[in-house]
């Protein structure tokens, strides 16, 4: 389901409103049209007491004589039937009044009575005399053109159809005005990041509970990593074009100098090789950071790992393979990517034996702290000065001093970290006195019975 504060339920409500205020406004609007329409108009209303009026100086004037005369002429000009009567309903006219007059008598209005649509004849209006009531009244059937309700299927169409309609349209206005503010707002931040890789959404976009700000934080967060990459790529290179200056130069000097021909080739090999490595080591960090921030991952025995990290390290150093001990319990297992874990613990262990002692060791340890298998890597150097442990995992950095790099970049520590970090865990550094000892935290494997139950 949609959190509650998520665009769902904002659209939804504003949906409802538009349908209840449509119902609201509908059924209001056509009961009070629909009550006016039912009744008769002002000129109806003039015509027929006039036509009461005339009734009754005829009566005065001549009696029943009059009455009838009267009624005559009014038939020669209205449609309809029509009488005359008293207070009592007897007729004023000496005809004798007919059944369908009689009824017409039971169910006649008055004029600002409201007139039915189910009508299939004229009904009978009820006008008493304008000059005495109480003498009498004229009764006659409604003129049709007086007949209200004509414009009844307009206001009706007008009601029921386009008046909601006209609610529809606005409330779509009112849903696309909701919809567009913060995507035209998003529109320009991606539109600006693309010259401008420090844009970012506004923290009151960014700080909306529903999907708009969920998709604002987003943005600022790849935005960062981004941002961080190209920064990244920009210092790899410049650093990179600054450590080739040095080899670049030293063969220059070689390639001028009268060694001989042995040497010369000895030099450019060792320069070609300073100059691969470096490449291929930038190149690699520079993968680690661009590439997906995870990796796939599988159940690992760090001692075995291990053992072909030493086995290595001792023919590319020299030393006996029993002075890169393993600690670690063999059963001892953990989640992570074969490839960056083994080329995380091939950089330490080439750190570690660059900066030890000739006499030295590098050693594997670790514990279990509950989900997750905690590592190091000690050696028995001098160690980093503690405002540079976290130094020493940027890229290019060389510390000066005891640590001081005698053929290497600065890249391996860096490196390492990113691969560690690709599968979940973390690196960090801290002096053993003696030597640098290198932290490691992966997630652990869960036992067999642990993962079945």
């Amino acid at each position: 389901m949609p959190g509650h504060r998520s665009v769902f339920w904002k659209l939804a409500l504003l949906l409802s409103l538009s349908a209840v205020l449509t119902v609201a406004l509908s059924w209001t609007l056509t009961r009070e049209v629909a009550d006016r329409v039912v009744l008769l108009g002002d000129e109806a209303k003039t015509v027929l007491r006039g036509y009461a009026g005339e009734a009754y100086r005829a009566w005065r004037r001549d009696g029943e004589v009059g009455v009838a005369r009267w009624l005559d002429s009014l038939g020669a000009r209205e449609p309809g039937d029509a009488m005359v009567v008293d207070g009592a309903d007897a007729s004023l006219s000496g005809r004798p009044l007919t059944e369908a007059q009689r009824a017409g008598l039971r169910f006649q209005r008055q004029l600002d009575w409201r007139m039915s649509f189910r009508m299939t004849v004229m009904p009978y209006i009820g006008v008493p005399f304008p000059q005495d009531p109480e003498a009498g009244r004229l009764v006659m059937q409604l003129p049709p053109r007086y007949m209200p309700g004509a414009r009844w299927p307009l206001w009706k169409a007008l009601l029921l159809g386009v008046m909601p309609a006209l609610i529809a349209l606005l409330a779509g206005v009112l849903l696309y005005w909701r919809m567009m503010v913060p995507l035209r707002q998003l529109q320009a931040r991606v539109g600006a990041f693309q010259d401008d890789p420090a844009a970012r959404v506004d923290a009151e976009l960014a700080g909306r509970g529903d999907e708009f700000g969920e998709l604002g934080r987003r943005f600022n967060g790849m935005a960062e990593r981004v941002a961080g990459v190209l920064a990244t790529q920009r210092r790899l290179l410049n650093d990179l074009s600054h450590e080739l200056r040095t080899p670049l130069s030293r063969l220059a000097v070689a390639l001028e100098s009268d060694l001989s021909e042995t040497d010369l080739r000895r030099r450019v090999a060792r320069e070609v090789i300073a100059m691969r490595t470096l490449v291929g080591d930038t190149l690699a960090l520079g993968w680690h950071d661009t590439e997906q921030r995870t990796t796939a991952t599988e159940p690992l025995a760090p001692a075995a790992v291990w053992d072909l990290v030493a086995e290595n390290a001792a023919f590319e150093s020299g030393w006996p393979l029993d002075r890169f001990s393993c600690r670690v319990p063999a059963e001892a297992r953990l989640r992570g990517n074969l490839n960056d874990l083994a080329q995380a613990l091939e950089n330490l262990v080439r750190n570690a034996v660059r900066h030890s002692p000739a006499d030295g060791c590098v050693v594997l340890d670790g514990c279990r702290e509950g989900d997750h298998w905690h590592l190091w890597v000690a050696d028995q150097g001098t160690g980093v000065p503690e405002d540079r442990l976290n130094a020493i995992f940027d890229p290019f950095v060389r510390l000066d001093g005891a640590r001081s790099a005698d053929g290497g970049f600065g890249l391996g520590l860096s490196i390492a970290r990113r691969a560690v970090a690709r599968q979940g865990g973390a690196m960090w550094a801290e002096n053993g006195h003696p030597g640098l000892r290198v932290h490691l935290r992966l997630p652990a494997e869960r036992p067999l019975t642990e993962a079945v139950v």
